[in-house]
């Protein structure tokens, strides 16, 4: 049952037929684990504290410096120094106590990954690497959890929500980050966002739809975004979606699958 103080909190969320009592339940019942608590993750981790998500862990191993403030809004100048799982963590706790945050104040590893990502029901990737987002896909894949990963560059992003280990309704298996990105781009051709730079607006509208997009999958309404990638044009301000599909020959979950662990990535 859900509190006096959490009925008024959620109230615009309770009054949605979408929503109501149930889903709101059902979002305090979610343990959701956030990839970074950077441009992307802090507005991920700030919509779903406030929507009331019961469970927030965080993995990150920086700390907060000047140059983060413009788009990692979590964080606050006061915060500079400090590792970003606790800022992040005491930021959420001031939005709404209702909330346990888990900072994991590491780097994820192949490792760490399955034991950091079988602890949750749904996994938001906002990491800024291929190398991490790799990883991420694959752990997500072998732990059988639904992923939602997006990704930025300078005045463009992209987003979609990946469940590889389970099959759609043409009788197929659902399509793998490896479906749609095959082989990661060739070592430095694409340049950091310290060298590019990134609008911070961006990285606020991205995020938000990450945590609408966690929020549609632990209420499920909607369709959902397995199988379609929705890119976003910022000077443009032009949205357009891409429909992808399973490769059989893609080495997770394809027709003679090699990947049988996270070897790959050690």
């Amino acid at each position: 049952m859900l509190s006096d103080d959490e009925l008024e909190r959620y109230a615009r969320h309770i009054v949605l037929r979408e929503v109501g009592g149930p889903g709101q339940a059902a979002l305090r019942r979610a343990r959701v684990l956030v990839i970074g608590a950077g441009g992307l993750g802090a507005p991920v981790l700030l919509y779903l504290a406030a929507a009331g998500v019961g469970t927030l862990g965080v993995v990150d191993h920086d700390v907060v410096t000047l140059s983060n403030l413009q788009r990692q809004v979590i964080h606050t100048t006061p915060d500079i120094g400090t590792p970003k799982v606790e800022s992040a963590a005491a930021t959420i706790q001031r939005l709404n106590p209702n909330v346990t945050v888990t900072p994991h104040n590491v780097r994820l590893a192949a490792d760490n990954a399955l034991a950091l990502i079988g602890g949750y029901d749904i996994v938001a990737d906002g990491s800024d690497n291929f190398a991490t987002r790799y990883l991420v896909s694959d752990a997500c894949y072998f732990a059988k959890k639904p992923l939602i990963t997006a990704a930025l560059g300078t005045f463009d992003g992209t987003l979609t929500t990946i469940r590889a280990f389970e099959g759609g309704a043409d009788g197929k298996p659902n399509p793998s980050y490896r479906c749609l990105f095959p082989e990661p781009p060739p070592p430095g051709s694409v340049p950091a966002c310290a060298e590019a730079g990134v609008l911070g607006a961006l990285a606020g509208v991205l995020g938000s739809m990450m945590a609408l997009e966690v929020i549609r999958e632990i209420v499920g309404f909607g369709e959902g975004l397995v199988g379609r990638l929705v890119m976003v044009d910022a000077r443009a301000m032009r949205f357009e979606t891409l429909r992808y599909s399973w490769d059989p020959g893609n080495p997770l979950n394809g027709a003679q699958a090699k990947m049988r662990d996270l070897s790959a990535h050690h």
